[in-house]
């Protein structure tokens, strides 16, 4: 049955355990984003393999995977809470310890005035230029969560910039300098700093272990065709694919059974296409349609079965109810928290 996504059982174990032997030789703790798979059971393997807690985006996530007994889970992003959402939240600080990003005053006293209490951690902009403070107001910030009643655990950054070639190390050494400038700012308000968290797939080798104390990639279980042109990761890295059959094949380019509702439509300006093809160094994807993957530069024909390497791990998972794990035999695994988006 194509299209379906699949995992390389093998690749998965050997990516999780290098980035936690990375974690354990930097003396930093691991905290990796879930959103990048919404699994249960990979999230597991991640905690057995060392990671100290996991991170996600959205409450739905947290519900999904404090349910299964993750007992320490961040909410990396500025939560706004309001009567729809404040009793789902309420909820998860009595079944898990739960932090959650703030990034405005007044998204603190949203917070104070629906979950009195939370722990939380100011959102600082380290170059990416999304959410977050600049890190000289991250003190006045944290004094304001503080004052409100807020338990303020540190501060936290995103280095999204990472993912452009050639700006990895640089996104890494703003990333330290600005957490520096934050933890300083804090600290100046007589508030204590435990938390110091950062980190991407693409910073993780240059993650700055002697300012950061956690860190928090995603994307380094899977890898993909991003991550292989930004040099993070080899071809034989890539842990997820996404198997598709050829319906066509013309003199000029090849159509696959797999489009933008398999391999998203993800696309940065500085890629060549919407993913690779295994095995097919010289074959490109210029163009999808909702089924269609048009195919070029390789030798196809009907009926051939091939493995795109996505552009985008994360949305794909997000499209699909269960990935395919080839671990000798091949087993379904659901993707638990897909679709929960809020």
């Amino acid at each position: 049955m194509t299209p379906r996504v699949v995992i390389d059982q093998s690749i998965l174990r050997a990516n999780i355990e290098r980035m936690a032997a990375f974690a354990r030789a930097a003396g930093i703790a691991l905290r990796p984003h879930v959103k990048t798979h919404k699994s249960i059971g990979l999230a597991r393997m991640q905690v057995d393999a060392g990671a100290t807690g996991i991170t996600v985006a959205t409450i739905g996530e947290a519900e999904v995977f404090a349910a299964a007994g993750f007992d320490d889970i961040f909410v990396a992003y500025p939560l706004w809470v309001d009567e729809s959402n404040a009793e789902r939240l309420r909820a998860l600080m009595d079944r898990t310890r739960l932090r959650v990003g703030i990034a405005s005053a007044e998204g603190a006293r949203q917070l104070v005035r629906h979950a009195p209490g939370v722990e939380v951690a100011v959102e600082v902009d380290s170059g990416h230029h999304r959410t977050g403070v600049s890190p000289s107001a991250a003190g006045e910030l944290a004094a304001a969560a503080a004052d409100a009643g807020l338990q303020v655990a540190g501060i936290f950054t995103f280095p999204g910039h990472s993912y452009r070639p050639g700006g990895m190390a640089d996104a890494a050494r703003q990333e330290s300098a600005a957490l520096a400038e934050a933890r300083a700012a804090v600290e100046a308000r007589d508030i204590d700093v435990r938390v110091i968290s950062g980190g991407s797939t693409p910073t993780a080798a240059s993650t700055d272990a002697s300012v950061l104390t956690e860190f928090r990639p995603g994307v380094y279980l899977f890898n993909d065709a991003q991550q292989l042109l930004l040099g993070t990761c080899e071809a034989h890295d890539v842990a997820l694919t996404v198997e598709a059959t050829v319906v066509f094949s013309g003199s000029t380019h090849a159509v696959a059974n797999a489009g933008s509702k398999m391999l998203g439509a993800d696309r940065q300006d500085w890629t060549d296409g919407y993913g690779r093809i295994a095995g097919q160094p010289d074959a490109r994807i210029p163009a999808l349609s909702e089924h269609h993957a048009t195919i070029t530069g390789a030798a196809l024909r009907e009926g051939d079965r091939i493995r795109i390497l996505p552009n985008h791990v994360c949305t794909v998972v997000n499209l699909v109810d269960e990935l395919w794990v080839e671990n000798g035999t091949t087993d379904r695994m659901p993707v638990d928290a897909r679709g929960r988006n809020g």
